[in-house]
This record gives C-alpha cells, structure tokens and sequence, in this order.
C-alpha cells in the first residue's frame, strides 16, 4: 500500500510513481535537464526512493521537517515501485548520468551498482562539515559502503530478522521474566519452548512466511540460522561458492522438523503470517521488524526481541537501507551540498526513522534518551553488531534474483514438498547460474 504523500510532493511522486508501476517512465524522466537552482533561487534537490507503506509515512513527515528547517533548498521526493522495477530505473539513471541528486539503497545491492560509473563517491570532507563521520557507525556495515578507498553509501539503519512474541500467550506458558522473554540458548531449547506453547494454546506455535509469489521468507530464514553456524555461501569477495554441506543441512532439517511436528504454522505467506499474530493465533512471528507498526495500531499485545543464538553465534539475516549518489556528469555545486545536507539531516533525525521498526546505524542515536523510550523497538538494538548481510555479489540484496530463487527452494522445506537434502542441491545449482552469469546493468561490473 502507497499511503497519499504530503500535497507539495503529491504530484510528483504521485504521477511518477504511476508511470513506474507501469514501466513507461523513461530511464531519465526525472533527471533531465533539470537545473541547479529552481525559480526561487533555491537549490534543486531531487531524491528517488522506494519507501511506501509505514516507511513512506514516516519519511514524508521527515522530509517536511527537513524543508521546514532548510528553507534554501527546494526538495522533491519521488517515491518509485518497490523492488525491481525500482533498481533497473535508478541503474539506467546512472548510465545516462543524468540521475537525481540522492537516491535510496539496499547496502547489500551496491556491489551490482557499479561505484565508480553508475555511482558517484560521497565528499566526506563535506560530510564532517555536518558532523557525521566513520567512527559514528558499525565499522563492518561502514566497510560495506566503501569501494576502491571511496565511500558510496552512507547506511541509515539495518532491519533484519526479528521475534515477534505475544505477551500475554508467553507469560500463559511460563516464558516471561520480568515482562521480557526468558532467554533462550540453543535450538534444542527453542523448539521445547515451541512445544509449550502450542500445550498452552493447542495451536502452532510460531509463524513466518513459508510460500507465495516471489517469496523470501524462506532464504532469509535460511541465511538467518545458517550464518549462526558461522558458514557462508559465498566467499569473501562475492566470487565462489563455498556453502558447507553438513552445516547447511543441519540447518535446513531442523527447519523441516518444526513444520513437520506441527510447531510452525506450515503454509502461509507473507500477508497471512502477520495476519495470523496480528489475530493472537500463534505466540510467535519470525519477520522483518517493519510490521512493529502494524502491530501498535491494532493494539496487539506483544512485544520483540533478538532471534535467539540457536546454532552458535547471535546473528540475523539482514540489509540496510543506505544513500547514494546516482551518477551526474556535472555533479557538484549547491545540488550536492544539498545531498549531503539531507544525508546528514536524517541521520541525526532517525530517531524518528525507527518508529517503523529500523535500527538505526548511526550510532549517538542509540543512546538518545528519545530512541531509549521507543518500546519495544530499542529491545533488539543490539543485533547491529551481529547483522549478517549478503556477500557482494551483483545478484544479492534486497529484492534480488537470489533472494526470490532461493526463497522459492527454501520454502519447500518448509511446506514439504522438498526434502532438505534436494533443497540444497538446487540451491547449489541455481547460485552456480547466478554466478556464471554476467551483471545485467549497463556499465557495471559483474
């Protein structure tokens, strides 16, 4: 759902945005001839995005903040279809160097966005005029956004994996110390806490998206517990495959086993899963910690945390959302001070950003006694020092082939139409395709 956006952007992003769900907007509608200055004097701002829904709410008030507060520059957000469509129309920007000034995008994406050519770098120096710099953020996810010693993208926030658990359900079975849910260590403990709550309701216990069209749940889960085990599927570099057999099919039968024992609800898709916790019909929900406002608006008691350490190390699957530069031929002047100023603004306004679930990655947000209060999205902050994003690879990130292909693979173990061991053999074949195949874009590197 596109909520309306406020009326001095409607417009714009209201007839673009139409255009691109079509897939008739020309790759350099938006971008074209545009001046530096508009009729006011004030700098031309052009910033593209794919935040809709809750994110789109909470962006748009932040953004007539933003205006309200730098009267010289003239802001003009265009809000794109989410996923594909939106990626293969912020690449074309890029070829023809003629792109907005700002952009939103997948950190784990910018590997296929060919810094360097269809990616302008960030001027640090200008930057640190604004008070943001390296040591305010995660190094690794900092590290993610930097190419041949340039940094290309400055992360906003990361949302990963997250637990979902119903209050009143856990403390009905026992699982609650001091409001919060008992910690819990291993897989073997998880699944008995499963069991006794699906004693306490006669119901499934937990669940998460296991089918649908382009459904993801199933990779992300997958890449949730698998990293846990401390295996990868790529190397290093994005370059080879080198999956561990026996830890992802460790993995991948203790998956099965919980839909098999009736512990997980076995076919829903993504919709049905929040639908199914939003109505207190399973104690848990494993998911993208954005569905925390779905959940606040219609008064659910429940609350958040961590996904459990259940194979070895406390990470989750996750990706964060960054900006970019989108390559102009005459980049520079007041349109990319007004960039950077933007980029800066919201880093040290995100606090109202993680209202929508997000954790922030600039990291004095963390600390705001503001960010402190919000419940119960500051219960999980601590998992941005244990995120697990894809390795780089034209084909990872958000809304990737791989992520839709692999989901699709994933999801049989979890509905049973395949078994864990022919899940993971077409997992191996499928990435092997991935890799042997060179990047799409126009300009970028493979």
């Amino acid at each position: 759902m596109n909520p309306p956006l406020p009326s001095r952007r409607r417009a714009l992003a209201g007839g673009l945005g139409a255009l691109a769900a079509a897939g008739t907007l020309g790759p350099f509608a938006a971008g074209c001839s545009a001046p530096a200055a508009s009729a006011s004097g004030a700098a031309r701002l052009r910033f593209w995005h794919l935040f809709s829904g809750g994110d789109g709410v909470n962006l748009a008030k932040m953004l007539d903040a933003f205006g309200a507060d730098h009267p010289d520059i003239d802001l003009e957000a265009v809000t794109l279809q989410w996923g594909a469509p939106y990626y293969t129309k912020l690449g074309m920007a890029g070829v023809g160097g003629r792109a907005p000034e700002l952009a939103a995008l997948h950190l784990a994406r910018l590997p296929g966005f060919g810094p360097g050519t269809l990616l302008d770098p960030f001027d640090l120096d200008l930057l640190a005029e604004h008070g943001v710099t390296e040591k305010d953020f995660p190094p690794d996810i900092w590290r993610r956004g930097r190419v041949g010693g340039k940094q290309y993208a400055i992360p906003l926030d990361t949302h990963p994996m997250v637990l979902y658990f119903q209050t009143e359900i856990c403390e009905k079975a026992g699982l609650l110390k001091d409001g919060k849910l008992a910690p819990i260590r291993g897989a073997e403990e998880f699944t008995e806490v499963l069991r006794r709550v699906k004693q306490a309701t006669g119901r499934p216990a937990l669940v998460t998206e296991t089918l649908g069209a382009e459904s993801v749940g199933g990779w992300r889960l997958f890449s949730t517990f698998y990293s846990q085990t401390g295996g990868k599927v790529l190397s290093a570099d994005g370059k080879r495959l080198v999956i561990d057999d026996a830890k992802a099919l460790r993995v991948l039968e203790w998956m099965a086993s919980m839909t098999a024992e009736g512990l997980w609800v076995r076919r829903v898709d993504a919709l049905g899963a929040v639908g199914v916790f939003n109505l207190g019909k399973t104690g848990f929900l494993l998911g993208g910690e954005w569905e925390v406002t779905t959940f606040k608006t219609n008064k659910v008691p429940f609350s958040m945390t961590r996904i459990p350490d259940l194979f070895g190390r406390p990470t989750a699957q996750a990706d964060c959302h960054s900006f970019v530069l989108p390559h102009q031929d005459d980049r520079g002047g007041a349109p990319n001070e007004a960039a950077h100023t933007l980029v800066a603004w919201m880093l040290k306004h995100s606090v109202d950003w993680a209202a929508g679930g997000h954790v922030p990655a600039y990291l004095p947000v963390l600390d705001d006694p503001a960010y402190l209060k919000l419940d119960p999205q500051s219960e999980y902050r601590s998992v941005l020092e244990d995120v697990e994003l894809d390795a780089p690879a034209w084909f990872n990130g958000s809304a990737s082939r791989m992520w839709i292909e692999l989901g699709d693979v994933f999801s049989g173990v979890l509905t049973g139409s395949r078994t864990p061991r022919s899940a993971l053999a077409e997992a191996r074949e499928r990435i092997r395709g991935f890799l042997d195949t060179p990047n799409p874009l126009p300009g970028a590197a493979s």
